[in-house]
Formats: C-alpha cells, structure tokens, sequence
C-alpha cells in the first residue's frame, strides 16, 4: 500500500462523502490530527514490511458482509449467555462499530436479564500468518467483560484460542491469553512459559490491541508496546502450539460471569466501540 492510496483512505474515513459537509468541517482539526497520527503508523508498518491485504473501518450505515451477529448457543457458556442479535445492540455510524449491553425491558419473550451485542468473520473471513490491529474504546461498568479474540473452525481447545484484548469492569490494564489442549490440560505438567499477560491501557480512552501471528510464535501488542510472545516447542507435540491455521475473529461483550462479577443494572447501556479492525501480511509471504 503506497502513501497515496493510505492518505485516501484515511481521508475516506475522517469525512466520508460530500453529505453535510458543513457539519464535518467543524470536527476537522481534530480529524487531521487523528489521521495525521494513522498515517504515521500506516506508513510505519509499510516500513516493517507489513502490507494492508484487509480492513474494515466501519464507514458505512451497517456492518459489511465480512460479519455475521453472533448468535445465542443453545446451552451457553458464560461468554455467550446473554448474546442478542436485536438491532438495539448494534449501531454503526461516524466510522465506528459500536456493542451495547442493555438490561431486558424490550425483549419480552427472552427470559434473559440483560442483553449484548457480538460479531465475527466466521465463514466469512479467516486470518493466519498476519498482524491484526483493532482499534477500541470501552465503557467502564460493573460486570463488563468486552472482549477481541481468535477461534479456528473445530472444537475447543484442541485448534486453539487467542484473545488479543478481554478486559474487566473498571481495570486500567487488559488481558491477552493463549488457550490450548497444552494449556489447559497439561500446562502443570510441561509448562515452560507463559501464556497470558496484562499490559495497562489508556482507560476511557482509544487503545490500540494487535497480535502477529507467525508459524512458530504468536506476539501481543497493546498502542505498538509487545507484551509478551508464546512460542511454538516442538517436543510437546502439536497440541502445544495449534495457531498457525485460519482463524476467524470474534468482538464481543458480555455481562457477568464467575470472572467478572456481578452487573450493576444502574450502570447500563454499556458501549462497546470498535473504530476499525486491520490487517498486514509480510510483503514477502503469499
């Protein structure tokens, strides 16, 4: 992706068509300031060697066909309990996606208390050997859990899970976790190294999570700071390092849980707000 066409695309974003332009042009130092600063890190992965192959940056009036509201399983686990596709709990406009957790009080037929918002690529759009960047900002809420993760097709944990981004209530720092057979079967047992980390975030403010996903290792990063890199050991076996596969990508929020803690009613609707979600290969790879 050359300069040309990054400067187009952040211009794209920041003021979109000619429709009321009288209204954007109020909100435009500060949208060259903000692409200004995409453009830097645009060009700084091009520098890298990354290249753009896939975005979504939510300019539109709803969700591309890259994306699918993720539905209510029947007996839930605890991420999926509450999981709604109702129009309440989505909205896409000024060039972001944003999640709702809602209490109940329009949805008479479900029985569940509170309600969220989910998506994912599932079927749609797969990612393995890339850096994913998601660009996110989020409420802060007693029982929130929002989360950015990574599942392959199969059954868990045997292809593995990979959570770029879960983060808890009120916290100033989120979660990044591997999750496999290894880890969550044999990990007393042949643990050498860790698989999950904290790194702080700027709360109530946008954040930056990525995660470069290579053949033998996977390495998490929060505004461009590496956090940690769980690495492939091939004299565990294959079920120790599983990640180099297609996966789809899931954001979503949840409210509640053993993990979490309880939810306030009080503090609800919570947003969830993803302004863009990228994706870079190296240019040397197919």
């Amino acid at each position: 992706m050359n300069k040309t066409l990054v400067v187009l695309l952040l211009m794209a974003v920041c003021f979109g068509s000619a429709d009321n332009v009288q209204a954007k042009v109020k909100k435009r130092r500060a949208c060259i300031e903000f692409s200004k600063k995409e453009l830097k890190k645009a060009l700084k992965r091009e520098r890298e060697g990354w290249q753009l192959v896939w975005y979504d940056e939510f300019d539109g009036k709803s969700l591309s066909d890259a994306w699918t509201r993720i539905p209510r399983y029947p007996n839930p686990p605890e991420w999926n309990k509450f999981m709604s596709s109702d129009d309440r709990l989505y909205k896409v406009k000024g060039g972001k996606l944003t999640l709702y957790g809602r209490v109940n009080d329009f949805l008479p037929e479900d029985t569940a208390h509170v309600l969220t918002g989910g998506v994912f690529t599932e079927h749609k759009v797969y990612f393995q050997r890339g850096r994913i960047d998601i660009r996110l900002k989020m409420d802060d809420a007693s029982g929130a859990w929002p989360a950015a993760w990574l599942l392959p097709d199969g059954q868990w944990p045997y292809g593995g899970e990979i959570d770029i981004m879960e983060r808890l209530n009120y916290d100033d720092f989120a979660h990044q976790t591997i999750h496999s057979a290894h880890t969550e079967y044999e990990k007393e047992k042949r643990k050498t190294q860790e698989s999950h980390a904290t790194a702080p975030i700027r709360k109530g403010d946008w954040n930056v999570y990525s995660v470069e996903l290579y053949e033998d290792s996977v390495c998490f990063l929060v505004n461009d700071k590496l956090t940690f890199t769980y690495r492939k050991e091939p004299e565990h076996g294959p079920q120790q390092f599983p990640y180099d596969r297609p996966m789809f990508l899931l954001l979503d929020m949840q409210l509640g849980g053993h993990w979490v803690g309880q939810v306030k009613p009080e503090e609800l609707p919570y947003r969830y707000q993803i302004d863009y979600v990228r994706f870079y290969k190296k240019k040397n790879e197919e």
